[in-house]
């Protein structure tokens, strides 16, 4: 199973429109930072966590022509609002996508972008093709990648992360319930949000990512979900060893 990270920064992106830090000048690849989402790849299967504001330029830059499923963290616009772009993989491809995410998620989805379900909708360039599941706790199968849903804490809001085979992905976390961490001990990978140096109600810290980390203890650990703050390079060099920022375009086997 391989994982390409098609963004590793918050809400707004790196650069920060308007914002003359020497992170958001500079020349380096790695502090350029789209929309955080990653793309998991097995056997010819693609799927996709978020579609993220950033999805156009995403799959154009990794040569993206098909995802298969969607699995959706939440429903704030820096992960949801690429929907439409999917039209464009039911054109080419002549499938429907199947999409997953929590009760919330997916109503919030039918609501927010209702001209997709109503079929009084004027179709003009076409409309997405896609199916709705609600993911519950339950374990299932997509692509021979086994996915086990886990209820994160996102400020006030119940958002899921996924445990995909022996790696995870918790974005947009500012706590992880019990419940949760019992299905994150002996991972392979864990790959978990750390938006920046300053404590923040809704998402972990450095510090706070890294105190996540030696308690779970997983094999390696990606850090995403960075703000303007974080210089790669300075921060990457301080990390304890085992742990790594994500920047856009990394690959990693799992």
């Amino acid at each position: 199973m391989n994982i390409l990270f098609l963004g590793s920064g918050t809400s707004t992106g790196v650069p920060s429109l308007c914002c003359n830090c020497s992170v958001c000048l500079s020349d380096d690849k790695k502090n350029k930072r789209l929309r955080s989402s990653i793309l998991i790849r097995n056997k010819g299967n693609h799927l996709l966590i978020d579609t993220s504001t950033d999805l156009r330029q995403q799959c154009l830059t990794n040569n993206i022509t098909h995802i298969n499923q969607v699995l959706y963290t939440h429903h704030h616009a820096d992960h949801l609002h690429g929907i439409d772009e999917l039209r464009s993989f039911n054109f080419f491809n002549k499938v429907v996508i199947p999409c997953y995410g929590n009760k919330e998620t997916i109503n919030e989805i039918r609501d927010k972008f209702n001209y997709i379900f109503n079929k009084n909708t004027q179709v003009g360039g076409g409309l997405p093709q896609l199916t709705l599941h609600i993911a519950s706790d339950k374990t299932f199968c997509l692509g021979e990648v086994s996915i086990t849903p886990l209820d994160i804490i996102h400020g006030k809001m119940n958002i899921l992360g996924y445990k995909l085979n022996k790696c995870a992905y918790i974005t947009d976390c500012s706590e992880i319930p019990d419940k949760t961490k019992k299905h994150l001990k002996n991972l392979d990978l864990l790959i978990l949000n750390a938006l920046g140096f300053a404590p923040h109600p809704t998402h972990f810290s450095l510090n706070q990512a890294l105190e996540m980390v030696e308690e779970l203890k997983p094999k390696r650990a990606i850090f995403t979900h960075i703000n303007h703050k974080f210089d790669h390079k300075i921060i990457s060099d301080g990390l304890p060893e085992g742990i790594e920022l994500a920047y856009d375009g990394m690959s990693v086997n799992c």
